[in-house]
């Protein structure tokens, strides 16, 4: 159960470059530097007022669910990145973003928690956390590459598309179990 879920979260993480990619689309929307710092400064305060209702949410509707729901939202984020320009459309997708960010953050370590015996916790997320930062950095570089080769709606355009794979994958894996 540990390898599936973490083989999805970590090809999830290939394609989860980091923000700054997001941001840069925000500038070329046509927001201004301090417009900029305000929209990821509004995603924080919605990740952040989210993060627990989604986790009570989540102990109730089971962590998958609401963790495949949240891969969704990205998706459409991604998706959106690459249509709209509009300014209240962009708050719009990091709002979304922000959710987004509450119901997949914690919730996936807290669902590696659920299927890992209790004295490899530690060692099981600190495994993750190791190999999601290098998917992470590998994942910035390629959606760099893709933004200079194809541009900007390439390169979220594919990231969308992972993300609706990975839904699939992650719907297909069996409910998590507590150890």
């Amino acid at each position: 159960s540990y390898r599936k879920l973490v083989s999805g979260l970590l090809i999830f993480s290939l394609f989860n470059s980091s923000d700054i990619f997001l941001l840069l689309q925000v500038k070329q929307a046509g927001f201004d530097d301090a417009m900029v710092i305000g929209v990821y400064i509004f995603y924080n305060l919605i990740y952040a007022l989210f993060a627990f209702p989604m986790g009570i949410l989540a102990d109730h509707f089971g962590l998958k669910v609401i963790f495949i729901l949240g891969l969704g939202l990205f998706a459409f984020v991604y998706l959106g990145m690459a249509i709209f320009t509009s300014q209240t459309m962009i708050f719009v997708l990091f709002f979304i973003y922000g959710l987004y960010a509450s119901m997949t953050e914690g919730i996936a370590k807290a669902w590696i928690t659920n299927i890992t015996d209790k004295k490899d916790t530690a060692t099981a997320i600190g495994t993750f956390t190791g190999l999601q930062s290098i998917s992470t950095m590998l994942a910035s570089s390629m959606t760099g590459l893709l933004w200079y080769q194809y541009g900007a709606n390439t390169a979220f355009g594919i990231t969308a598309l992972a993300a609706c794979c990975l839904v699939l994958y992650f719907s297909s894996l069996p409910r998590a179990k507590a150890i």
